[in-house]
């Protein structure tokens, strides 16, 4: 498919210089900003990032702050030993 647009002078020169940056064209710099925005979100089941705000909006509130400190509690503590092999 080919898909044709036009871009502000600055955004392209922006385009340019980081497709530049990383040594490749300009249109494979596209490409992969599209392959990257279009692939869908594994964990997310596809959902947008608008539906996924809207999600979250309908829950805030439901819980108090510190309902939120008791499930999201860490333990501060730093003598727990810990394996790096």
């Amino acid at each position: 498919m080919t898909i044709s647009f036009d871009l502000q002078p600055e955004i392209e020169r922006g385009l340019l210089l980081r497709a530049q940056a990383q040594g490749i064209s300009l249109s494979e710099y596209v490409q992969q900003i599209v392959m990257r925005e279009a692939k869908p979100w594994d964990n997310v089941s596809g959902r947008t990032g608008q539906e996924l705000i809207d999600m979250s909006a309908r829950v805030r509130g439901l819980l108090t702050d510190e309902e939120v400190d008791t499930l999201f509690a860490r333990n501060p503590s730093s003598s727990r030993p810990i394996d790096l092999s």
